[in-house]
């Protein structure tokens, strides 16, 4: 929509305010609000604001930012009241000498996909985000309690989480989320979401809105949703699985080849391959918190070891099953990405991978099909040349200190703020005393 379009929608929408969203380095949605009178001048102009207190942002000294607004992405927050309604925009942010701010984790990704974009691709992404919906368990008390006692694909017509749900899904659709299916995950009190597929732009945009509606209409119920890896101990933890492909602009999947036995062709197998390489040091930036490797720890369905398969869903990357006559499905499968990544900064890492992977013609190693790779000793997956991904933040952050080609992915001023971030979080948590430390030396020590 143009801007006069623009205008007009947020009249019949009876828009009050509006939204200027953006993210910091590490993925927390931040905005600036306005009245809907100034909408006009901002989307003309811009609008300026301090950027020297947002995470990976600028210095005191270089304090002066630019919002730019994506005319795109805009929709109407469906849980705010109607006399005070808000419309939202996504924006990219510009430095005061009007260049693209090297440090917005939207521009990151889209100096990414500018990459591509010269190959005449489209890197296309469906997330599947799981979350967990719990009751609020009073302030003296900081353990979850499920908000629900369903698992997999469960039902009942008198379910609250049902009905809740389902208001999830109408007031994502509302915002613009083409919504595929939702369902019950396997723990209690454990959902998912899911939309389909697009442009990763557009899907990191719409990663983004899942999570703060889900959220924001889970708070109206009373509820809590969080998306942390993993809440509960000894139950399954939330990943975002996220199904990956290259189409040419005439909306041909270049994964696709019809003689191949898993019907990929070589720039699908060369895109596998570039994230297999990757993978240790990609996992710091696509599941990014202490908490992540509490989830990335085997038998509970998520991915620890680096190999792919058709179907073997121990594997790091999944090729789903090939359907006749269903060619732009193919794609690959990454099982290790997380809800708490920026999608940005995810999906810009990714990308650059699985281009590493095309460019450099890497070979790619033989699918671990009908291998329960759990089940194999260190030493028979040291023969196999499986690796595994880190077993720590620390240990992943190593890793991206060794990668250039991630470090060139994320670009220095991102990296510097990314890494400055997590290391401050590993550093925090190292001194922190856990209620584990509590129950297990408190009286033996």
């Amino acid at each position: 929509m143009n801007t006069h379009e623009l205008l007009k929608q947020a009249k019949e929408d009876q828009v009050k305010f509006i939204s200027l969203q953006f993210t910091d380095v590490t993925g927390s949605v931040k905005s600036v609000d306005i009245p809907v009178k100034r909408l006009q001048q901002a989307l003309e102009e811009g609008v300026w604001f301090d950027g020297s207190s947002v995470e990976g942002f600028s210095r005191i000294q270089e304090s002066d930012m630019r919002l730019v607004l994506d005319a795109s992405t805009y929709a109407v927050l469906p849980w705010t009241p109607e006399d005070f309604r808000r419309a939202r925009f996504f924006c990219d942010i510009y430095a005061p000498d009007g260049t693209p701010f090297e440090g917005d984790p939207r521009g990151t990704l889209k100096t990414m996909l500018e990459k591509v974009e010269k190959h005449g691709w489209v890197y296309n992404v469906g997330p599947e985000p799981e979350f967990f919906l719990f009751r609020r368990n009073g302030a003296e008390s900081i353990h979850p309690v499920p908000h629900d006692v369903g698992s997999y694909f469960d039902f009942s017509a008198n379910d609250e989480a049902v009905r809740v749900r389902t208001e999830l899904m109408e007031a994502l659709s509302n915002m613009g989320l083409e919504i595929e299916m939702g369902h019950h995950e396997v723990a209690l009190g454990q959902h998912e979401i899911d939309f389909q597929y697009a442009e990763a732009l557009k899907t990191a945009d719409n990663v983004l809105t899942l999570k703060y509606t889900v959220k924001a209409i889970a708070a109206q119920h009373g509820l809590i949703a969080s998306f942390m890896p993993k809440p509960i101990y000894g139950i399954n933890g939330s990943g975002m699985h996220c199904h990956q492909s290259l189409f040419s602009k005439d909306s041909k999947n270049l994964f696709n080849d019809p003689t191949n036995e898993y019907h990929l062709s070589p720039i699908g197998l060369g895109f596998i391959a570039g994230q297999l390489k990757h993978a240790r040091a990609m996992s710091a930036v696509v599941a990014p918190t202490i908490n992540s490797y509490k989830r990335l720890v085997p038998g509970y369905e998520a991915p620890v070891y680096i190999g792919w398969a058709q179907i073997n869903r121990s594997a790091l990357i999944r090729i789903p099953q090939y359907t006749e006559g269903h060619e732009k499905s193919i794609r690959a499968e990454l099982r290790c990405p997380d809800p708490s990544a920026n999608p940005y900064l995810a999906f810009a890492v990714m990308l650059a991978a699985g281009l590493d992977g095309i460019d450099n013609n890497l070979a790619c190693p033989k699918p671990l099909n009908n291998v329960n790779i759990y089940h194999l000793t260190a030493e028979e997956r040291a023969k196999m040349k499986i690796g595994e991904l880190p077993g720590s933040l620390s240990e992943a952050l190593r890793e991206l200190e060794k990668d250039k080609v991630m470090q060139a992915a994320l670009g220095p001023n991102t990296y510097d703020a990314f890494t400055r971030a997590k290391w401050s979080e590993v550093e925090e948590s190292r001194m922190k005393v856990t209620d584990w430390e509590i129950e297990r030396y408190l009286e033996v020590a």
